[in-house]
């Protein structure tokens, strides 16, 4: 089970998890990873898009605490339904909302995390924030770092 923060503008609009920019890179990410996305169950934590309205573009914003709270439910349906033998928290707004405030991806991504969620959880960047990495060489060393979480993740199934 991966779990990200909130559905982006396409994703919003498609009804669907990780279908934009964001779910490409994640989709060529698993295949790299050996895993295939029809054997993951994708979702989010937060269950709108939270956004901004720019001329005619909608800019996402982050969700506070009180919205992740209110969609809790719904992901807890979710995980109880799922029981997922490895849950990958896709960011730090799903990190700290599922395995605690006290995580930080530079000290804790890609390795397992003990989590009564999970009998394996881990912590990984967003593949949001590796689109978002200055340059080429920043984007293919979160890229490469995104799938190696991902294999850690495969390794544990």
């Amino acid at each position: 089970m991966l779990v990200g923060e909130q559905p982006g503008d396409r994703e919003d609009r498609e009804a669907r998890p990780f279908v934009g920019p964001a779910g490409s890179l994640l989709d060529a990410a698993l295949e790299a990873a050996g895993i295939e996305r029809r054997d993951v169950y994708l979702t989010n934590v937060v269950k709108h898009f939270k956004y901004r309205a720019r001329d005619k573009r909608r800019i996402h914003q982050r969700p506070n605490a009180e919205e992740i709270a209110i969609c809790r439910q719904w992901l807890d349906a979710e995980l109880a339904l799922i029981r997922p033998s490895v849950l990958v928290c896709l960011g730090l707004t799903a990190g700290h909302a599922l395995l605690g405030r006290e995580l930080k991806i530079g000290r804790d991504r890609g390795r397992p995390i003990e989590s009564e969620l999970a009998p394996t959880a881990l912590l990984t960047a967003h593949p949001s924030s590796v689109l978002r990495e200055r340059d080429d060489a920043a984007r293919h060393a979160a890229r490469e770092a995104l799938i190696a979480d991902l294999r850690v993740a495969a390794g544990a199934c």
